[in-house]
């Protein structure tokens, strides 16, 4: 295994996206800087339990990879490994497992251990933490829905495949005068649905923190028909809650004990066909966001994640997650980054600019958010009083 005067574990759990080869290049490259060696699990926890599958990894196996997506060291979300259930919901991980962790890590002679995943797989290190594991999070998620960082890698790689399709579908739209649904990823966030939309001029965008409803969204199209743009974009995230109450979720059942979310764009654009008698189609991009290389911004971040991932190891500082504090890169506790997931605000500056632009949320008819009237008023009041002062001085 080399003469490192330290051993670094590593490994990728949960489900891939672009930027996980970019973190462990990163880790890889720093490790080798600092006398460090690295190991990979394979196919994430279960690599670390009976049977214990990993590899050495160095410069060499590892060089080229900052720009491939998925993870050469594999993955799963689902199996022996499960410290979350729903949004909240703690499941305490079998002590037999924690013990079987601790052999493997005493057996390898590691200093400590990174974990690369979301908030479900992160709750695991959380466990690990507590178990007396020396563990180092690095948080990847698509959704970005980790509050403890601003962003996550793989997140914008997600949103500029949801841009270009939305960019696909606009002539498309517009040539064939249609009503086009995009359906995208986020869980419980609608933090892509949010970006891409205003990225890819959505007419409309819904997401799982603003209650909405069908005439609200009709309007808003009969409103575009009325200015002559007979076509429409609608972005809805995969979580976004029904008018009627509850989620729209596939056949497939649920993974590790969560909800498989999916489908709520066909019925979007069913709805909308039924009560405008409009030619209406449908796009899932479903994995597509998770594939393919990284964008710049996420190769960067993440390539950083994983230096600053293996400082911490060989600092000691176990039970801390990396995190992105532009334009700095800091560290969190676990704990802290797993307590809480971060949802777009209906009052944050990114949905105040697309209502002002124009975008419905279906929570108003169009032109009537209070927002909207408050701004006019506003400006309508200024406009009054810079009249009656050039009154006065003429």
């Amino acid at each position: 295994m080399g003469t490192g005067t330290a051993r670094i574990g590593i490994l990728t759990s949960g489900g891939d996206c672009p930027g996980l080869n970019a973190v462990i290049r990163g880790a890889v490259k720093s490790a080798a800087r600092l006398d460090a060696e690295m190991v990979g699990f394979r196919r994430g926890y279960e690599g670390l339990v009976d049977p214990v599958t990993y590899m050495a990894l160095d410069t060499t196996n590892t060089s080229g990879i900052i720009n491939r997506g998925g993870t050469i060291l594999g993955s799963t979300n689902k199996g022996r490994f499960a410290a979350r259930t729903g949004i909240d919901e703690r499941v305490e991980l079998d002590p037999q497992l924690i013990q079987a962790v601790k052999r493997t890590i005493d057996q390898l002679g590691l200093m400590g251990l990174i974990c690369i995943g979301g908030d479900g797989s992160l709750a695991v290190a959380a466990q690990f933490h507590e178990c007396g594991i020396p563990v180092v999070g690095v948080p990847k998620t698509i959704d970005n829905d980790l509050s403890a960082t601003a962003f996550s890698f793989g997140f914008d790689s997600a949103v500029a495949c949801a841009t270009d399709a939305m960019d696909r579908l606009h002539t498309t739209a517009e040539s064939h005068e249609r009503i086009m649904v995009l359906e995208v990823m986020g869980r419980h966030t609608g933090w892509i649905a949010l970006q891409a939309g205003i990225a890819g001029a959505a007419s409309v965008i819904l997401i799982p923190e603003i209650p909405w409803n069908w005439d609200n969204v009709c309007q808003k199209i009969l409103e575009r028909d009325n200015v002559g743009k007979r076509f429409s974009l609608i972005v809805v995230a995969e979580g976004a809650e029904l008018p009627s109450g509850g989620f729209v979720t596939t056949p497939a059942g649920s993974v590790g004990g969560q909800v498989r979310l999916g489908g709520i764009g066909h019925v979007v654009a069913r709805e909308l066909h039924e009560r405008l008698k409009r030619e209406t189609r449908v796009v899932v991009l479903g994995h597509l966001q998770r594939g393919g290389p990284p964008t710049n911004f996420d190769r960067a971040l993440a390539t950083q994640f994983g230096a600053h991932a293996v400082r911490l190891v060989l600092q000691r500082q176990f039970g801390q997650m990396v995190a992105y504090a532009p334009p700095d890169v800091k560290s969190v506790k676990i704990h802290d980054a797993v307590d809480k997931i971060s949802r777009v605000s209906p009052d944050s500056s990114a949905v105040v600019a697309a209502r002002t632009l124009g975008v419905s949320f279906g929570e108003y008819p169009p032109g009537e958010s209070p927002l909207l009237r408050s701004l006019m008023e506003e400006l309508s009041s200024r406009d009054t009083k810079d009249a009656e002062l050039a009154g006065a001085g003429s």
